[in-house]
């Protein structure tokens, strides 16, 4: 699903025109971003959490020559699925 079928389900779920589920997304996309970008975290219950991770420096390989080269440290977005979520994508037999 790309951005204008997620607005499209938008559309059909909530009372809204199509501009306006777009900008909504679009600003939603956005706060998450910025919040992240801080250093916070964006958690939506049920669904999951969005935050920034440290990844620590390594030592790589260059896949052409073989030989090692440094990867610096560095921040990464990263997402944590909620307990709903995953369980809608892979139900467990308890909630079967």
């Amino acid at each position: 699903m790309n951005k204008a079928e997620l607005v499209d389900a938008i559309v059909a779920k909530a009372s809204v025109t199509k501009k306006q589920a777009d900008e909504i997304l679009s600003a939603a996309v956005d706060a998450i971003i910025e919040t992240v970008s801080t250093g916070d975290k964006v958690t939506l219950v049920g669904f999951g959490t969005f935050e920034s991770r440290e990844r620590q420096a390594r030592e790589g390989r260059n896949p052409s020559t073989g030989k090692p080269i440094q990867i610096p440290a560095t921040k990464v977005p990263a997402f944590s699925a909620g307990k709903l979520f995953k369980e809608k994508v892979a139900p467990t037999k308890a909630s079967v």
